[in-house]
C-alpha cells in the first residue's frame, strides 16, 4: 500500500528530471520501494525512519543531476550492509551495474583484517574500507560520488552522534573526504564538507566567525547590490548579458586565510564577493577589461585559471579591485559551462541529458585522476595506501620544467629525487645532485612552480637508506619510495643484514642506549624472531630508523605503565607530582629534585630518583652507570615522567664531530634554531682539521632529538651527531 506522503517525497526526487525517459522513471520508482521495504522498522541515532538517510543521499545527487542507475544505487546504498538482502539478490533485480555501485559503497564488516600493533581492528577495517572505495575510481566514478552523498548527509546529522564520534568522524572528513571532493572538482560537497567538519573541529573558532558573519550580512548584502547594479549598468552598455550574484564565501577558508595571514577577521575583505556568469570563454576578457576600468586592481591579485586551469580542471577569472570608496572586492568571472563543471565537477559528465555523447572534459579528468593513482594497486598496506593519497592525490600540485621544457606535475612539497624519479626510475637510483634554474641545490629542496630542475647522475650505484627517512625530507611521493623500497629489496641479503646492522647501530647510539639495549630485543620488538630477518629488512628500506626510535620509546612507555601500578601497590603512600620539573615522586612530595649531570635524562627516557644527603632527590636514567654501581640501593626510589613535563624542556648533551670548515657552528646553530630548541651551553674544541662540538640543547623530546641528529649528520663536513650519555 504506497501511501501519499512515500507518492510526495518520491515525487520531490524525481522533480529534478523534468525529462526523465519513463524507463529510467521505472528503475529509480523500484529501487525507492526496494530500499523502504528492506529498511523498514530501522531507525537512526536521531530516531527518525533510516530511509529518510537512503531518501537525502538521493536527493543530494539528484540536485547534480546524476544519472538514474546512480540515483537507483543511492537509494540501496546500504541494503547489503544492513538488511537481510543479497548482492546476488540485487543483481537479479536491478542488474550488474547497479549492483556493483552498491557493493563499492558498502563497508567491509566480514571482510578479515590483520590487526596491527599500534591500530585497532576497527581501525585497519576502516582505512581497508577507503582504500576499497578510493580504488572504486578505476571502474565506476559514481561510487565515490555516492559515498561523498552519503558522508555529507551523515556530517548535517552528526550532532546526534557521542562527541568523541563527532571529533573522529569530522577528522576523518576534513582529511580524506573533503579533498577528494575538491580533487574530482566537486565544490558543492567540498566546501560544506568543510564547514561542518570546522564546526565539530574547531567549535569555538567556528562560532567566532559564524557569528560575525551574520553580524555584517545585512550591510555586506546591501553592499553587494549596490555593487553589482554598477557592475550590471557598465556590462549593458557594452553589449553583455551576464547573471551577477553574491559569491559566497565559507567559515573555513575564512579561517584558513586568517591563520595563514596571521590576521583577524576584521581584516579579511573578500567576504565581500561577486561572480559574473556570462555566455562565452571571450565574454570573460570583455568583462575582466570592464570591471579593471569601474575599479583599480590590486597588483598579484589577478588569476586567471581558462587560460591556466588548475589541476580539478577549474577554469574561471579571478580578480580583485579597489571600489570607489577603498573597499577590496573579490569578482569571479566565468561561463556556464565552466560554473557547471565548477559545481559539479566530475559529476557534470552525468548531469540528466537525452543522447548520450562523449565527453572529452570527462574523459580527461579520468585520466588524470588514473595517473594520480598508479601506485595504488602496488601498495598493499591499508594505511600506507591512504598516507599515499593525501600526499599523491589530494594535495595541491606543482608544475616543473625539464631541462627542454617539458612540464611535470608532482604533489607539493615534492622534491628533486621526486622529479628524478618521476622522469625515470634509473635516473632517480643514480640521481647525485640537482640544479634548479642552473645553480645547485639540495636533494630535499622543496619544489616550487615554474622550478627548471636538472638531475646529475652517476654511472652507477643505487639511492641511500637515508632517502627513506621521513625526518630528513628528501623523498615525498608515494611513487619514488615504493622505488627506492623495490631497489633494496633486489639487492643481496648479505648486504642487507650489514646496511640494517649500520643504521640499527647509528639510532641505538643516538639515542644513547646502544649498551643498555640488545640487538635481538629491538627485533622482538617487531616482531621477528631471528636478527637477521630483522636486520634484513632494515637494510631493504622496509623499517627505517625512525620507526626503531619510535617503537623503543613506545616499549619504554609502557614498561613505566606496567610498572607504576606494581610500585604503587607496594607503597602505602600516593603518588605526588612536582610541578616546578613535572616528575612523578613515591611518596617525596615536596622533595628538592635536579636532573643528574651525569647522564642528564631526558622527557620520555626510564628514569630512577636517587635520595641524597643534603640535596633533595636527583634524577640519572636507569642505565646511568653511576646508579648501576650504587652500593645503597635502599635510597634509589621509583620516579616517571609526570604529566606537567610536556611543556618542560630538558636539558640535553651533543656531541657533533666534523671537519672545520668557515660557516660550520652557523650550519648546525640554523637546524637547532629551526627546531626551536636553544642551546644553553656550547664548547668547541679542534685538533688537525676536526672539530668537536660539545653542544647542550633544550629538548623537548626524544623524538625532537633524534629528528635533529638526523638533520645535523646531513650538514656538508659533519661526521657524526650523537648524544652523550655521561660527562
Amino acid at each position: 500500500m504506497v501511501t501519499k506522503e512515500q507518492t510526495a517525497a518520491l515525487e520531490t526526487l524525481l522533480d529534478n528530471y523534468p525529462n526523465l525517459l519513463p524507463n529510467d522513471r521505472v528503475l529509480i520508482e523500484r529501487a525507492y520501494r526496494k530500499a523502504e521495504a528492506a529498511h523498514a522498522g530501522q531507525t537512526r541515532q536521531s530516531g527518525e525512519p533510516y530511509f529518510t538517510h537512503c531518501f537525502e543521499v538521493a536527493r543530494i545527487l539528484a540536485d547534480m543531476k546524476l544519472d538514474a542507475e546512480a540515483i537507483a544505487a543511492a537509494l540501496m546504498h546500504d541494503i547489503i550492509e544492513d538488511t537481510p538482502v543479497t548482492a546476488a539478490e540485487l543483481r537479479k533485480e536491478f542488474g550488474d551495474k547497479i549492483a556493483a555501485m552498491v557493493e563499492g559503497v558498502t563497508k567491509l564488516d566480514k571482510l578479515p583484517i590483520k590487526e596491527s600493533n599500534r591500530r585497532s581492528r576497527n581501525a585497519d577495517r576502516g582505512l581497508e574500507y577507503i582504500r576499497k572505495l578510493l580504488l572504486t575510481i578505476e571502474d565506476d566514478v559514481r561510487v565515490v560520488l555516492i559515498k561523498l552523498a552519503d558522508r555529507l548527509h551523515n556530517m548535517r546529522t552528526l550532532g546526534y552522534m557521542p562527541e568523541d564520534k563527532q571529533r573522529r568522524i569530522a577528522q576523518e572528513t576534513m582529511d580524506i573526504f573533503a579533498p577528494l571532493a575538491n580533487r574530482l572538482g566537486i565544490w558543492q560537497i567540498k566546501w560544506e564538507l568543510e564547514d561542518l567538519s570546522f564546526r565539530y573541529l574547531e567549535p569555538q573558532a567556528y562560532k567566532t566567525i559564524a557569528t560575525s558573519l551574520d553580524e555584517r550580512r545585512v550591510d555586506r548584502e546591501a553592499y553587494l547590490d549596490e555593487v553589482a547594479k554598477v557592475l550590471r549598468k557598465a556590462l549593458a552598455s557594452y553589449g553583455i548579458n551576464a547573471t551577477i550574484t553574491g559569491r559566497p564565501k565559507h567559515i573555513y577558508s575564512i579561517y584558513r586565510k586568517m591563520q595563514r595571514k596571521g590576521i583577524p577577521f576584521e581584516q579579511i575583505y573578500d567576504v565581500r564577493a561577486l561572480r559574473v556568469i556570462v555566455d562565452a570563454p571571450p565574454q570573460c576578457y570583455l568583462v575582466l577589461g570592464v570591471v579593471h576600468n569601474l575599479w583599480r586592481p590590486i597588483p598579484g591579485e589577478f588569476d586567471d585559471y581558462i587560460a591556466a586551469p588548475k589541476d580539478n580542471f577549474y577554469r574561471s577569472l579571478h580578480t580583485a579591485v579597489l571600489d570607489s570608496n577603498g573597499k577590496t572586492l573579490e569578482i569571479q568571472i566565468r561561463t556556464w559551462e565552466m560554473h557547471e563543471e565548477a559545481e559539479y565537477g566530475i559529476a557534470a559528465h552525468w548531469r540528466y541529458k537525452e543522447g548520450a555523447q562523449k565527453d572529452e572534459t570527462f574523459e580527461r579528468r579520468l585520466k588524470y585522476l588514473r595517473r594520480l593513482m598508479e601506485f595504488g594497486p602496488e601498495v598493499e598496506d591499508a594505511e600506507t595506501f591512504v598516507d599515499a593519497m593525501k600526499t599523491e592525490v589530494f594535495q595541491d600540485r606543482v608544475y616543473i620544467f625539464t631541462p627542454k621544457g617539458d612540464i611535470v606535475d608532482l604533489p607539493a612539497g615534492a622534491t628533486p629525487i621526486d622529479f628524478a624519479y618521476h622522469i625515470h626510475t634509473e635516473i632517480g637510483h643514480r640521481c647525485r645532485g640537482a640544479k634548479v634554474h642552473g645553480k645547485l641545490v639540495n636533494l630535499n629542496y622543496t619544489l616550487k612552480t615554474g622550478d627548471q630542475v636538472e638531475i646529475m647522475t652517476s654511472k652507477r650505484g643505487g639511492p641511500s637508506l637515508d632517502w627513506l627517512n621521513p625526518d630528513l625530507g628528501y623523498v615525498k611521493t608515494a611513487r619514488a619510495l615504493s622505488k627506492i623500497r623495490l631497489w633494496f629489496r633486489k639487492q643481496d641479503r648479505d648486504k642487507h643484514i650489514a646496511s640494517g646492522r649500520t643504521v640499527l647501530e647509528r639510532e641505538l647510539k643516538r639515542l644513547g642506549v646502544l649498551d643498555s639495549l640488545s640487538f635481538e630485543a629491538v627485533a622482538q620488538l617487531f616482531n621477528y624472531d631471528k636478527l637477521d630477518d630483522f636486520l634484513a629488512a632494515v637494510g631493504a628500506g622496509d623499517i627505517n630508523g625512525t620507526q626503531i626510535t619510535n617503537r623503543i620509546l613506545e616499549m619504554e612507555q609502557r614498561e613505566r605503565q606496567r610498572a607504576a601500578p606494581l610500585e604503587a601497590k607496594s607503597s602505602s603512600t600516593v603518588l605526588s607530582i612536582d610541578a616546578t620539573k613535572g616528575i612523578d615522586l613515591m611518596g617525596m612530595n615536596g622533595m628538592l629534585m635536579s636532573l643528574a649531570r651525569c647522564c642528564n635524562p631526558v622527557q620520555g627516557d626510564p628514569i630512577i630518583g636517587y635520595i641524597t644527603r643534603g640535596r633533595g632527590v636527583t634524577i640519572h636514567r636507569r642505565d646511568c652507570p653511576n646508579i648501576q654501581a650504587v652500593r645503597e640501593p635502599e635510597r634509589l626510589i621509583v620516579v616517571g615522567w609526570g604529566g606537567a613535563a610536556q611543556e618542560n624542556r630538558y636539558p640535553v648533551p651533543v656531541e657533533i664531530v666534523a671537519y672545520d670548515r668557515e660557516g660550520l657552528m652557523r650550519d648546525i646553530s640554523t637546524v637547532i634554531a629551526d627546531e626551536r630548541v636553544n642551546i644553553s651551553k656550547v664548547q668547541v674544541s679542534t685538533r688537525q682539521h676536526l672539530a668537536t662540538l660539545q653542544v647542550t640543547l633544550e629538548i623537548a623530546s626524544a623524538q625532537q632529538l633524534t629528528r635533529i641528529l638526523n638533520k645535523i649528520e646531513t650538514i656538508p663536513n659533519v661526521i657524526e651527531a650523537h648524544r652523550r650519555s655521561t660527562t
